[in-house]
């Protein structure tokens, strides 16, 4: 297991690089969800020192808040509701540039100015979701879903 992660400053995409085998190792052999959640997203905030960087995992139809680093959130957003519930429903990637132009944004901290939210899929279902605010707007683009989708798939 790393004890730290070694990523230089650059552009995003090369520090996604340095960052990605860093976690495939920080995971590697371990089976829990929850210790790999809690570990994406230390990572996450330690390279990237995103506003707010969590997951929510599907509960009894529901998404319930799971590891995070950041202010408090939202505990339970319901299906189809906010960035998270949509991309939950559509079981798709969101990039939200402005969360204020988004229909029915969950308002969890009035500092989150743009949003990703990547969903975690096994046998064809949504089972968690990866949500990152940023406090800038535009802070996520094609590059953050890619690398992102990719960290996603190493947690089980």
């Amino acid at each position: 297991m790393a004890e730290e992660l070694l990523v230089k400053k650059g552009s995003k995409e090369d520090m996604y690089e340095m960052l990605l085998p860093q976690i495939e190792g920080l995971l590697a052999g371990e089976t829990d969800t929850i210790a790999n959640m809690a570990n994406v997203t230390a990572a996450l905030k330690q390279v990237f020192d995103f506003f707010w960087t969590g997951f929510y995992i599907v509960k009894d139809g529901v998404l319930v808040l799971a590891p995070f680093q950041g202010p408090i959130a939202c505990t339970r957003i319901n299906y189809g509701k906010g960035v998270c519930g949509t991309a939950w429903k559509e079981a798709r990637t969101l990039i939200v540039p402005n969360v204020d132009e988004f229909p029915g944004h969950i308002a969890c901290n009035a500092a989150s100015k743009s949003e990703i939210v990547v969903p975690l899929i096994r046998t064809n279902k949504v089972v968690a979701v990866l949500d990152i605010d940023s406090d800038y707007y535009n802070s996520f683009d094609t590059t953050d879903a890619k690398y992102l989708e990719r960290i996603c798939g190493l947690i089980f």
